[in-house]
């Protein structure tokens, strides 16, 4: 009877299937804290087409701070994301017709998460108002007072709370990860999009979203 190897070079393979899962596994958690997003097309996409106009005027302010940032390549609409507010009411981006937003999808237990809240908070103080505004969407399911309680002992008093506690809005945007944000134009069109974390209250962000703008 020919006997298993001893070899330490050709490990069994029982022992070949654990290294696959374990690196399986931090592959899936390292998606899981800087977001991968999958971008399809909607019923509403051909009203965009007009969106990647813009987009394209983003590119060269894809830079510094900002450098990750991805203007859109694909007509996608984002009018009927649907979360709640603060008091608990159905929103939609409809609602922010004729207004730039930068949406974040965001969460307590995600580090950099909470690292950039401060950046966003302060890019809403600076340019939140008629024209635009940083819509923050908390994706905790659990203790939905938590992301409330966190957001005021850090003092983030700027962004006005919006969450998805359902996760119906992350099956919508197929995020993968987080934080995820997308500065999306006036009709709910996606000009552009951020898998991970970036200073928006740079010089670099500021440049970036006063162009979603058209400023």
């Amino acid at each position: 009877m020919t006997e298993p190897s001893t070899d330490p070079a050709t490990p069994p393979r029982r022992r070949i299937l654990a290294i696959a899962v374990l690196g399986l596994g931090v592959a899936v958690a390292a998606g899981a804290i800087y977001g991968f997003t999958s971008f399809r097309r909607n019923a509403d996409a051909p009203a965009c087409t007009a969106a990647l106009a813009r987009a394209r005027t983003l590119a060269p302010l894809a830079k510094g701070e900002v450098a990750a940032v991805v203007p859109a390549e694909e007509a996608r609409s984002l009018k009927n994301l649907e979360f709640i507010d603060g008091t608990g009411a159905k929103r939609t981006l409809a609602d922010w017709k004729g207004r730039t937003v930068l949406l974040n999808v965001w969460a307590t237990w995600c580090v950099p998460c909470r690292e950039e809240m401060p950046a966003l908070d302060a890019l809403e103080r600076q340019l939140g108002g008629p024209k635009f505004e940083v819509v923050a969407v908390n994706a905790d399911t659990r203790n939905p007072d938590k992301p409330k309680k966190w957001l005021d002992e850090v003092g983030i008093e700027g962004l006005a709370f919006y969450a998805d506690p359902s996760g119906q809005a992350l099956r919508s945007l197929n995020v993968f990860g987080l934080p995820s944000t997308w500065l999306v134009d006036g009709d709910g069109c996606v000009v552009a999009s951020l898998a991970g974390p970036a200073a928006w209250s740079s010089p670099d962000g500021i440049a970036m979203v006063k162009a979603a703008m058209g400023e």
